[in-house]
């Protein structure tokens, strides 16, 4: 079964960048649309950006410009670079499926990494 592990949060004043990583296990890794999403105290899970199996992209409008989603097949990873933070962005970030394509995705959350953005 597929898991992913995140890694790469922490706290960082307005402005700053973190990269965040995603370690994946599983089969055909390679075949799937991956996405970050995040989660803020008292908020809905959202989706931040995708990335399809070929490279392309998407973004939601708040962070687009800003953050940039890639992934190295052979590696099994995906990554999250993240400028000119906001406090906005503070929230718990994951790494899964893209969870309207794939239900098997619904079970295939793990523990998130936190991102603090605060002066």
């Amino acid at each position: 079964q597929v898991q992913f592990v995140e890694s790469g949060g922490g706290l960082v004043q307005p402005g700053g960048s973190l990269r965040l990583s995603c370690a994946a296990s599983g089969s055909d890794f390679r075949l799937y649309t991956m996405g970050w999403y995040r989660q803020a105290p008292g908020k809905q899970r959202e989706l931040v950006a995708t990335i399809t199996s070929g490279g392309t992209t998407n973004y939601a409008d708040s962070v687009k410009g800003r953050f940039t989603i890639s992934r190295d097949n052979a590696k099994n990873t995906v990554i999250l670079h993240m400028n000119s933070l906001k406090p906005e962005d503070t929230a718990v970030y994951y790494c899964n499926l893209d969870v309207s394509k794939y239900s098997i995705g619904r079970k295939t959350w793990g523990q998130g990494t936190q991102v603090t953005v605060s002066s």
